[in-house]
């Protein structure tokens, strides 16, 4: 059996854990390396609690950074895929170099507007005159390696799109150690604080970039990036930031909904309940990550078989992806349920923060039985190619239901800190009916005119 054709022969269960357990595993250390950054930093004697609150407000630059390598990796990938399945190398090639073009300009573009515009925008997403200039002085090292984030994160999902997941998964590794490692030298070796550890990350995507365009330009990638290959054509180009254009927004509209959040539960219940919020979304990020980590890591699988039309091998992963996110998703807020102060106990030993965290996690993660029919149906949206679907989706959850909803609830019930925590399952169960009864009438159609041809 051939690497190129596996993704289109070998079993189906055999190779969903093949390509989902190494993007777990990267989601995962992804996450947990961002935190152990943050733990390093709150550590710095006499100013950490300070400092970690100005690193933590850089985060919302940090996340648009993110949200446009989705826009043109995750954009860019299915439609990889799907060409290698149709038997179209050339064409997948064509896609990549594409995205690679897309990732440099927008990268030296973010570098330049992030750079100027730091200070006016640390201001807007709620940096004090106490915590601007650590604020600043993250912000500012770290969007130097805009670039650098850009290609390690973009051209890594080429990298799964061909299905060698556990090579995808090695970038996620060496990046994370590189950091875990750099971070504590530079901060209290070399006593540069939170310069020290802007520093560090911008290494360790520096290594992270170099190790994913080697791999991608070496004799083991199916498609290569060719340096006379670069372009910016429309007839690709356009193509990848519309099917992107889904992920961006759920991206991109992460910060917008935090705000949202928090400066409602500040307006009715005070500091206390914009605690308890920095809790449940912690929570709630352990159950994400995850489920789009399995997601992520099958999209190629239905992608190629899709360009291959195989209507059997398309049924068989979509239905094993369903299964095991919801089957996840339903242990996990039952857990969460039923213990809840497992968790609170991560976060906090304050008797008053722990009940109100306690009573308000019972109902904002009500939703999370609802994620594994939102995340798996959405994601296969995209897997398909299905840009317009896949972007009224995104929109859908956060814009037009979530936001909302934060701020009428507490309007129309009370009390009103607890009604604006209802906006959560609400919005979660509302959107998971709405993809899931589109995707399934969308799926049902697909198949029967593959199995015509």
């Amino acid at each position: 059996m051939s690497r190129q054709n596996v993704l289109g022969t070998e079993k189906v269960s055999k190779l969903f854990w093949k390509l989902a357990l190494p993007s777990v595993v990267a989601q995962v250390v992804n996450m947990l390396y961002n935190m152990v950054d943050r733990i390093y930093i709150g550590h710095i004697r006499d100013v950490g609690p300070l400092a970690l609150t100005g690193v933590s407000i850089s985060m919302s630059i940090i996340m648009l950074i993110t949200a446009f390598v989705v826009l043109i990796g995750v954009g860019g990938a299915p439609r990889a895929s799907i060409a290698l399945g149709a038997g179209e190398k050339e064409k997948a090639e064509k896609v990549m170099n594409t995205a690679m073009s897309a990732l440099v300009v927008t990268g030296l573009l973010l570098t330049i507007i992030f750079f100027v515009f730091a200070e006016p925008l640390l201001r807007l997403v709620g940096a004090s005159e106490a915590s601007l200039p650590y604020a600043m002085e993250y912000t500012r090292i770290y969007v130097l390696g805009t670039l650098a984030v850009m290609l390690s994160m973009g051209l890594n999902y080429f990298i799964s799109a061909q299905g060698f997941a556990a090579t995808a998964m090695k970038t996620i590794l060496i990046g994370a150690i590189a950091n875990i490692i750099l971070d504590p030298i530079f901060i209290f070796a070399f006593g540069l604080g939170v310069a020290g550890a802007a520093i560090a990350t911008v290494i360790s995507q520096l290594i992270s970039a170099c190790w994913v365009i080697h791999f991608l330009q070496g004799e083991k990638s199916l498609i290569r990036l060719r340096l006379g290959s670069w372009t910016l054509s429309k007839e690709y180009l356009l193509p990848i930031l519309a099917l992107g254009m889904s992920p961006f927004i759920m991206n991109s509209t992460e910060s917008l909904l935090q705000i949202a959040f928090n400066r409602s539960l500040y307006h009715y219940g005070g500091d206390l309940y914009v605690g308890t919020m920095a809790i449940n979304a912690a929570v709630l990020q352990m159950v994400i990550v995850p489920i789009s980590g399995i997601s992520h890591g099958t999209t190629s699988l239905i992608s190629y078989n899709y360009g291959a039309r195989d209507p059997e091998r398309i049924k068989q992963s979509f239905r094993l992806l369903l299964t095991v996110t919801v089957s996840l998703t339903v242990l996990a807020a039952s857990i969460i349920q039923i213990e809840p102060q497992l968790f609170t106990r991560l976060f906090t030993k304050d008797p008053e923060l722990t009940a109100a965290t306690i009573s308000t996690m019972r109902i904002y993660c009500l939703g999370i039985f609802f994620m594994g029919f939102q995340n798996s149906c959405q994601q296969s949206f995209i897997a398909f190619g299905q840009a317009r679907i896949s972007m009224f989706m995104a929109l859908l959850r956060k814009v037009i239901l979530l936001i909302p909803l934060i701020f009428i609830l507490p309007r129309l019930f009370s009390p009103a800190v607890y009604a604006i925590y209802w906006a959560e399952p609400i919005a979660d169960f509302l959107a998971a009916a709405v993809t899931t009864t589109m995707f399934l009438r969308f799926l049902k159609k697909e198949l029967a005119e593959l199995a015509l041809n």
